[in-house]
């Protein structure tokens, strides 16, 4: 046998696998999905393998790790991945596994190292994954050039940075020319994050992104967040008032003369959704006031009044980017019925805390709404378990984001299925 191989153990996905590629291909359009898709381990296995192991995932910000040695890991499923700073400002993706014996190489969620040392047997690797050092005891045969750090695919978009699992990632152009452009306005290379927090909810990650995907409950549901956002962003939504769109021309009319994108625009699909909104009437910032939360603004001209640039990746994250802040979330599969949430606040480098800005409010309508979501997504959850459920029909009115996304969801899956008739749970 070759030792290099894992043998194959069967195929127990072959199943779930013919279900899926069914119901993806003949699911009747606008409908909630049949329950499995929500709760089954082997349909939850072949999201991570076709989803998060194929597309380009959130991973974190560009400015996270300004410098040489500064890195950042996540989890993707069963996958450690690091992302790394390296020389000439470069950066690096690396699958976070010592070519040894598999340990783990960095346990931290980000710090800053001159090398990367494994802690189990000491092989030490250059940042930018080359092996450097493996001890003198592997025998005269040993070659470092063979056992460098297996890479991932790693691009920048905006001050973003997307990680791929894929052998031969999707392409990245689009996601990248409309973060590039609708990101020019903010200062991205000179952000810090001011808060982060993560939190886990007891939910299937579909049901956290159709949870954000429509605002068919926020009136509701989320009294700090309509304080300062409209319920909808897109001058036809048959719930904008005449107010609304008075608003939005106006806005859009001074946009235009300081050259500001806000045309609502696609990108690779329904996979990438950018558009800029007015915020409510006499409010310049998410905050409990709709005041600044940060005195130093986001942007290269010192806009008080950017209204709000919503940008939504699938499959893990959704943004709102305001004059003084930004808040960024990230979202993670843990299994069928758990999911980790994690937001980031952005500010101005040069920004002082205690200062400038006052973390608990800049983060207080952000912390209230996902607290309420959370709920939301383990009731939603909890319904569905039941032997009662069967899939239901979404508003075409209030819920056409839920169901853009689901057509996404339906059509990636297909495709990626069909690219991979044999599915193990055991890699060769």
């Amino acid at each position: 046998m070759d030792p290099i191989a894992s043998p194959r153990l069967g195929d127990p996905l072959e199943e779930a696998r013919h279900f899926a590629l069914e119901t993806a291909m003949h699911h009747p359009h606008g409908f909630s999905l049949p329950q499995a898709f929500y709760n089954d381990d082997r349909l939850f296995r072949l999201d991570m393998r076709t989803i998060f192991e194929r597309e380009w995932i959130f991973a974190g910000m560009s400015c996270e790790i300004p410098a040489k040695g500064q890195f950042m890991t996540l989890d993707i499923g069963d996958n450690p991945i690091i992302i790394v700073r390296g020389d000439g400002d470069s950066l690096h993706a690396f699958h976070n596994t010592c070519r040894h014996r598999g340990s783990r190489l960095c346990a931290t969620q980000s710090g800053k190292v001159a090398k990367l040392v494994c802690p189990y047997h000491q092989w030490t690797y250059e940042l930018d994954g080359r092996l450097l050092f493996a001890g003198t005891e592997m025998g005269a045969d040993f070659r470092l050039e063979d056992h460098g750090l297996a890479p991932v695919a790693l691009t920048e978009a905006g001050g973003y940075l997307f990680v791929s699992l894929a052998s031969e990632p999707p392409d990245a152009s689009d996601l990248k020319a409309a973060f590039d452009s609708y990101l020019s306005f903010y200062d991205m290379e000179n952000l810090k994050v001011a808060v982060t927090t993560t939190i886990e909810e007891q939910a299937n990650w579909k049901l956290v992104l159709e949870n954000n995907r429509e605002c068919y409950h926020c009136n509701g549901s989320h009294p700090e967040l309509i304080k300062t956002l409209y319920e909808f962003d897109d001058t036809e939504d048959p719930r904008a008032t005449p107010e609304y769109r008075a608003l939005v021309e106006r806005k859009q009319q001074e946009w235009d003369a300081l050259g500001i994108p806000w045309k609502m625009r696609w990108a690779g699909g329904k996979r990438n959704r950018l558009t800029r909104t007015p915020l409510v009437e006499g409010t310049v910032s998410m905050t409990m006031d709709g005041r600044p939360a940060c005195s130093t603004p986001l942007t290269h001209q010192g806009i008080e009044d950017m209204g709000s640039l919503r940008l939504l990746h699938l499959p893990n994250s959704w943004n709102h980017f305001v004059g003084d802040h930004a808040a960024v979330f990230r979202v993670l599969p843990l299994g069928p019925q758990r999911t980790q949430v994690t937001t980031k606040w952005l500010v101005h480098k040069d920004a002082v805390e205690g200062v400038d800005y006052d973390p608990e409010n800049l983060r207080r309508v952000w912390d209230a709404t996902n607290a309420q979501d959370r709920r939301l997504a383990e009731e939603n959850q909890r319904g569905i378990n039941s032997l009662a459920y069967r899939p239901g029909p979404y508003s075409p009115t209030y819920e056409y984001g839920v169901i853009d996304f689901i057509d996404w969801y339906r059509s990636t899956l297909t495709t990626n299925l069909s690219d991979t008739p044999e599915l193990s749970l055991v890699r060769a």
